[in-house]
């Protein structure tokens, strides 16, 4: 097992960098509707969608919607908008966790999850060819090693300090001091992205959007987490050979690529 998801995990690193340096925006953008249809095929079965026909015509509203934001994404007052407003989401669904962390046996309305689920699955399909466009392919690949270096932080402070539990009744193996570990990594990738990137004297403000990114990064992950344990489930999907499936590797993505757009469009002001 854990040999097939080492190999899965190098497979999916490679084709995501050549994904992000080598193709032009509008590959990349379409690049990407093979990762949010999927994930959009997963999230319908969380709100309850297990037909078929239902389950189509989800990921077809999804990819409705992307589509009419696609004209839009080089319009930064649309980008900055639209990414504002999802992350006013994101804090409300702070409160849907807390609700639900201490009220496990409230099992929230499938429309209301399905309806979460295009602001989940559009905005940072939105967020990311944004900053391809925008900032170039280097920002693009640093939000991910810097989502990445999080998840890794996190895993290994949490396996060797890891005792107070950030979320019991929602994702039971996620511990503060492994919140810690993924913010003590962060603030040194992003110390070191601020000098490669080529930041500058806003360096701070830099480091400070990326601590900020992973903390929403967080949220989402916890967000799949509790859909899928009020769904039973312990896997989104079963695509990815060892990784269970393509929500279960993009939910921190889904949250904190929007910030981090958000964020860089305040600092360069």
């Amino acid at each position: 097992m854990l040999r097939q998801r080492i190999l899965t995990a190098a497979i999916l690193a490679l084709l995501v960098v050549w994904v992000v340096l080598k193709l032009p925006t509008t590959g990349f953008g379409l690049a990407l509707l093979a990762v949010i249809l999927p994930a959009a095929w997963e999230w319908a079965r969380l709100a309850g969608l297990d037909g078929t026909r239902d389950r189509l015509l989800y990921g077809g509203g999804v990819l409705a919607l992307i589509l009419a934001c696609w004209p839009l994404v080089g319009s930064t007052a649309f980008v900055g908008g639209l990414s504002a407003t999802v992350v006013a989401g994101w804090c409300c669904a702070l409160i849907w966790l807390w609700r639900y962390a201490e009220r496990p046996d409230r099992l929230s309305r499938p429309m209301t999850v399905a309806g979460a689920g295009l602001m989940v699955l559009v905005a940072p399909w939105v967020a990311l060819v944004a900053l391809r466009g925008e900032f170039g392919a280097r920002y693009v690949l640093f939000l991910l090693l810097l989502v990445w270096v999080a998840d890794i932080g996190a895993y290994f402070a949490g396996r060797r300090w890891g005792r107070r539990k950030l979320a019991r009744t929602i994702s039971p193996g996620k511990t503060w001091e492994g919140v810690w570990g993924a913010t003590a990594a962060v603030l040194a990738f992003a110390l070191a992205g601020a000098a490669v990137l080529g930041v500058g004297v806003r360096w701070p403000w830099f480091v400070a959007i990326c601590l900020v990114t992973v903390g929403f990064s967080i949220v989402g992950d916890l967000f799949e987490s509790m859909m899928k344990r009020q769904c039973g489930l312990k896997d989104s999907g079963s695509l990815l050979p060892g990784h269970g499936g393509v929500l279960d590797r993009v939910d921190s993505l889904t949250a904190a690529a929007p910030v981090f757009v958000l964020g860089l469009y305040g600092m360069r002001g």
